[in-house]
């Protein structure tokens, strides 16, 4: 039986601002055991406390995979949590550095869930509700995702579009960033994470009312 969630461990942000400094095998070996007690613990716990109502929950590994990518330094500057189920826009929460990070959504959809997405934002009479609902989740934090935004207008539309800024997203995903506080120490964590997480739930169910699922778009 687990212990019962009290909050992550004050070291966490210390720990990825080393590891930034350090990617290299022997600082992470001296420093493994410090990640399984004092990082990866915890949020063990609070997987425990977020499975039932949010379903099952997955941490990834702490390993990059740098096969295909420029950047090649092994470890992750993050501890990620995400749900199991692929199929379905998703709960997730991040740990760096910087502090709590909580989203969700849809952050790679399938092409047909974003051409959709985009019928909709030049949909006059669609755009309200989806506009209405980013104003919803904002007033909790929330923000649309845009790191990976079409840097100009996407085929078929032009750039002086009323929503252009929605039609670049590449993402369908909302984010609310949270800088290290006292109260992440400690069990109200478990509160602040189910209350953004439910937030969160408002964009997931407008998506799984609008664009198709991916088990849809492939068919």
């Amino acid at each position: 039986m687990t212990d019962a969630f009290s909050g992550i461990e004050p070291d966490v942000f210390a720990f990825y601002a080393e590891l930034e400094q350090n990617q290299n095998k022997e600082w992470w070996l001296a420093n493994k055991q410090r990640y399984d007690e004092r990082v990866k613990a915890p949020i063990e716990r609070l997987v425990d406390e977020l499975g039932g109502e949010f379903g099952p929950l997955k941490i990834f590994r702490p390993y990059k995979d740098v096969r295909f990518s420029a950047d090649k330094r092994p470890y992750k500057d993050h501890l990620g949590l995400v749900t199991a189920d692929d199929s379905a826009a998703s709960y997730y929460l991040q740990l760096s550095q910087h502090g709590l990070m909580l989203a969700g959504g849809l952050y790679q959809p399938a092409r047909e869930q974003l051409a959709r997405f985009r019928e909709i934002v030049d949909d006059n009479r669609l755009v309200g509700d989806l506009e209405a609902t980013l104003d919803e989740v904002s007033e909790s934090g929330f923000v649309i995702m845009t790191d990976k935004a079409l840097a100009t207008a996407p085929r078929g539309f032009s750039t002086d579009h009323p929503h252009i800024g929605l039609l670049r997203l590449k993402n369908l995903a909302i984010s609310a960033q949270h800088a290290p506080a006292s109260w992440m120490h400690g069990a109200e964590l478990v509160d602040r994470v189910r209350a953004g997480w439910r937030t969160v739930r408002v964009w997931n169910d407008w998506i799984a009312e609008n664009p198709p699922t991916a088990d849809e778009s492939s068919r």
